[in-house]
């Protein structure tokens, strides 16, 4: 039994049919043979005494290597890179011309084809409104439920996907702008033509609670510049990267705790699927921390971002000892 951890109990998610977005992670990767898988990822999910549920060392890790990688239950682009990454996994596209820009919205025909269980839906209805609405507010995680919504009507996902995830405390004021952004979704579905039936599970509780678990769950994807071996080989190194291309939720990633100096770091190479390695040596039994801001912050920034944008005063070592 690893210290300061019970073991949780095995982990369910349901769907309909099978959704490639629900591949959580794929063993720790053999990036010389990516087909074939290696031995489990040297990891537990399992509480803390503090901090709820965390991620702990089942072996003994070494600076630099990849723990694991994982595929976005839901992802979607950012209405800045929508005409310029794939549709799906979020890479960046290469393209011959003009018309070949407006048209293509996928990287491959695999992306393509995987789009389905929510592309087919998506297409049905003119989501301009919400895009604009999304601008002017400066708004992503609608968009985040606009392809769930999607993917639960297609069949592909269940209401219940996201409730395994630790929901945000909601201000009022939170609350109201969130039923604003669910009349505007249901009333998108409502003018294409979906019946009561289809949309029966969006009520705005719903929408709220997914919103909820979201607002903290959320991964902003930037993709990071260089080889992935260059990346690896620097124990400490830092993702560099251009812009955001979209945002995602993670099943295993979202279990990972925070630390203003984590152990851990994960990144995105060409797309979505994000992979986490280690930035030093890690003992088993020891838990796996990443950082959800940037760190180079000062301490005082960290706090306001971290209890205004997570809802939690952060007492890492570096934070209790204020830099």
């Amino acid at each position: 039994m690893l210290p300061l951890l019970r073991r949780m109990s095995n982990i369910h998610i349901h769907t309909r049919r099978k959704n490639p977005f629900l591949s959580i992670c794929n063993g720790y990767a053999n990036e010389s043979s990516p087909s074939r898988l290696a031995s489990p990822p040297p990891i537990q999910v399992g509480f803390t005494e503090s901090a709820g549920r965390g991620v702990f060392a089942s072996r003994r890790i070494g600076s630099g290597e990849l723990i694991h990688t994982a595929k976005p239950i839901v992802s979607h682009p950012s209405l800045s890179s929508l005409h310029s990454v794939c549709y799906f996994c979020l890479k960046k596209l290469q393209f011959k011309n003009q018309t070949e820009a407006s048209n293509i919205p996928f990287c491959s025909d695999e992306c393509r084809e995987d789009s389905k269980i929510f592309y087919e839906t998506e297409k049905q209805a003119d989501w301009s409104a919400i895009h604009e609405y999304c601008r002017t507010q400066g708004l992503k995680y609608p968009l985040l439920v606009k392809r769930l919504a999607c993917m639960i009507i297609s069949g592909a996902s269940t209401p219940e996907t996201f409730d395994i995830l630790q929901p945000a405390t909601l201000s009022s004021g939170m609350i109201l702008l969130m039923e604003k952004e669910y009349q505007l979704l249901r009333s998108t579905f409502e003018d294409a033509g979906f019946t009561d039936e289809q949309i029966a599970f969006l009520t705005k509780q719903w929408y709220i609670d997914v919103l909820a678990r979201i607002r903290i769950n959320s991964f902003r994807i930037e993709l990071a510049l260089g080889s992935y071996e260059d990346i690896l080989l620097s124990a400490a190194a830092s993702v560099d990267a251009e812009a955001a291309v979209g945002n995602a939720i993670y099943i295993l990633p979202s279990f990972y705790n925070h630390d203003c100096d984590p152990n851990i770091h994960i990144l995105w190479i060409e797309s979505v699927n994000a992979k986490l390695k280690a930035l030093r040596d890690i003992e088993a039994g020891e838990e796996l921390r990443i950082c959800y801001i940037d760190a180079s912050m000062d301490h005082n920034a960290r706090q306001a971002i971290l209890s205004e944008g997570f809802g939690f005063h952060c007492k890492c070592a570096r934070c209790m000892s204020t830099d």
